[in-house]
C-alpha cells in the first residue's frame, strides 16, 4: 500500500462533497508529474490525504483511499469544460484520473503551518519549498506521524 496527498480547492470539491457522493473521479491534474504518479503508482486500496488549499483554513481534511486506477480523464475532450485540452486525444489521452472514496473527516484540519513545523516531516514533498504539486506522495512515517497529530 502507498500513501498520497491530493490537494483540492474547498469551493471547487471538498471533503464534504466527497463524503456526500462517497466515490468520485479525481479530475483536471493538468501537471505530467502528478499525472505519472496516478496513472503509474497510484493502486486501488492506497490510503490519501485530502488538502484543502486556496481557502481560509488551508490543511489536511479528510482521509479516501483510491477506488479505481488511472484512466483517461475525459474532461480533457470536452470544449465546454473548464480542463479541456485540445491537444489530449481519446485514441492517444494526455490525462488521466483516479476515483476517490470517502473514509473520514479528520477530527480536526491539521495546518500547512502545523505540517511545517512538525519534526519528522521536513522531507514531506507538501512542505519542501516550490512545491505546487496537486498529488503527491506521502511516506509510511509521515502518515503514521499526521495521524498521531489529530
Amino acid at each position: 500500500m502507498q500513501y498520497w496527498l491530493m490537494k483540492s480547492e474547498p469551493s471547487e470539491y471538498s471533503i464534504d462533497h466527497l463524503k456526500r457522493d462517497k466515490v468520485e473521479h479525481w479530475d483536471g491534474v493538468r501537471n505530467y508529474q502528478a499525472r505519472n504518479m496516478m496513472r503509474d503508482q497510484m493502486k486501488k486500496g492506497d490510503l490519501a490525504f485530502l488538502y484543502h488549499s486556496n481557502c481560509d483554513e488551508i490543511g489536511i481534511v479528510g482521509v479516501m483511499t483510491v477506488h479505481k486506477e488511472s484512466y483517461p480523464d475525459h474532461t480533457a475532450f470536452d470544449p465546454k469544460d473548464k480542463h479541456y485540452d485540445p491537444k489530449s486525444d481519446p485514441d492517444k489521452p494526455r490525462w488521466f484520473m483516479v476515483d476517490v472514496k470517502y473514509k473520514r473527516k479528520m477530527k480536526r484540519v491539521i495546518s500547512l503551518q502545523e505540517l511545517r513545523e512538525t519534526k519528522g516531516l521536513e522531507e514531506m514533498a507538501l512542505v519542501r519549498k516550490g512545491n505546487r504539486l496537486s498529488v503527491m506522495p506521502v511516506s509510511e512515517d509521515e502518515w503514521n506521524l499526521i495521524l498521531t497529530m489529530e
